[in-house]
């Protein structure tokens, strides 16, 4: 089917008000529910295929963190979506009714990544069905294995008037990005957002960028360093470091540097034992083109290696846990390396701690370990980020109260949870005056 005749027949469905109702919303909800839970074992055997990540993992991550945020929708959604009385003011009289009515968009497109090919396809996805419209999903072609399972599954369980598919590489997401969307959600890299930004000006369609960046992790002096390392091995490694939210680089003072690389060499033994090549909980970079990548940053870095845990094989597509001792101009602080090298920065004070955050693009999330409020409130008061978190990493994504999103360089526009709801939702302004009944 043509794009276009896709895209309008979604449309002539929205405009027959249907997806309005409380009742089909709540339908295509369960839906989706449902078809998660039958095509778990699917999509994990996918990402696998893609990943080499273990399917306990996806299970976790991806599928059981999916179906949560679909029951929280399924209890608030209907609440989200009454109108909201607002305050009146002094032009107003007693019997004139200001109100906030929710609306739908429209026609939604989510283009998707290809690290957590599932989970953030999922999230933009029910939140826009939430809000009661329509959604052609562009999954990542990098990840051909889930985006073919999507395909199969949503054409089975969805109407492609209210949910499609849409195959393809950079020429098919080229031709699709000319059409006509009421909001375009799109998670990737800054330079491929800045194309999609610039493709919807043209119908001047609103966009949801979920980008990226640097995001450090402060390791203040008193902080738990055994805590912090294991933290900071969970989260830097899963899926071979190629996690968006995931700690890029730490920032250390001389005091407790070393103490906190022997934490961080104890942690990665422990989790992924002394020949991690081959443990099963170690996944591999997604193909030979991002091997290249970081690799080449690994030819132009002058760090001195911290920790090594052994040699890349770029046939099998496997770069080890690798922590490298950096100077603030090296390469591998140019930009985000998505990718398994920790970087660890020394800085003398929190000071320049501080400054070094700020001199940079603004991160994903900013992390910090420590017992003191006063270092804790200097990060969250005079850095910008999307997200601080203190004494844990990347948690705030399971967080359904709180909103999930970047600032500037790492993105704009935020969901997760009602976040999502009222990003896919126009707050139409309302006035009743003079009306009895």
């Amino acid at each position: 089917m043509a794009f276009h005749e896709l895209v309008e027949n979604q449309r002539k469905y929205f405009n027959t008000g249907e997806t309005k109702k409380i009742e089909v919303r709540r339908q295509h909800l369960n839906t989706l529910r449902k078809a998660l839970e039958e095509n778990r074992d699917k999509f994990c055997e996918a990402v696998y295929n893609d990943h080499r990540r273990a399917k306990e993992l996806t299970s976790s991550i991806e599928i059981d963190g999916s179906l949560a945020e679909l029951d929280y929708f399924l209890a608030n959604f209907e609440k989200w979506s009454e109108p909201v009385p607002v305050e009146r003011t002094p032009v107003l009289s007693q019997d004139d009714v200001p109100m906030l009515v929710k609306d739908p968009v429209g026609v939604v497109l989510v283009i998707g990544p290809w690290n957590y090919p599932v989970v953030l396809v999922m999230a933009p996805l029910m939140a826009a069905l939430a809000a009661g419209n329509t959604v052609v999903i562009k999954p990542s072609e990098v990840s051909a294995n889930t985006s073919k399972v999507f395909e199969n599954v949503m054409g089975k369980y969805f109407d492609k008037k209210v949910v499609a598919v849409v195959q393809g590489g950079v020429g098919e997401t080229t031709e699709l990005l000319k059409e006509h969307f009421n909001h375009i959600l799109y998670t990737g890299a800054p330079f491929v957002g800045k194309i999609v930004m610039t493709a919807a000006a043209k119908h001047l369609t609103p966009v949801t960028l979920e980008l990226g960046g640097k995001c450090p992790v402060v390791v203040a002096d008193d902080a738990d360093l055994e805590f912090a390392a294991k933290k900071v091995v969970q989260t830097k490694w899963v899926n071979c470091g190629q996690t968006c939210i995931a700690p890029d680089y730490a920032i250390v003072s001389p005091k407790v540097k070393s103490k906190f690389i022997d934490e961080v060499r104890k942690a990665i033994h422990e989790i992924f034992t002394d020949n991690v090549k081959a443990s099963p909980m170690y996944s591999r970079m997604i193909n030979e083109r991002h091997f290249d990548r970081v690799k080449g940053i690994l030819d132009r870095s002058k760090a001195l290696p911290l920790i090594k845990t052994g040699e890349l094989d770029r046939n099998d597509i496997f770069i080890p846990p690798l922590v490298v001792d950096v100077r603030a101009d090296d390469a591998f602080m140019e930009d985000e390396i998505f990718g398994p090298v920790l970087p660890v920065l020394t800085t003398e004070n929190l000071d320049e701690t501080v400054k070094h955050i700020s001199g940079g693009e603004n991160p994903l999330a900013v992390y910090v370990f420590t017992n003191s409020k006063d270092v804790m409130k200097k990060i969250w008061s005079e850095t910008h980020s999307g997200a601080v978190l203190g004494n844990d990493i990347m948690s705030h994504v399971s967080v359904m109260t709180l909103p999930f999103g970047g600032v500037g360089h790492s993105g704009m526009g935020r969901y997760r949870g009602k976040f999502g709801f009222d990003t896919f939702t126009h707050e139409k302004a309302v006035l009743l005056r003079n009306v009895k009944n």
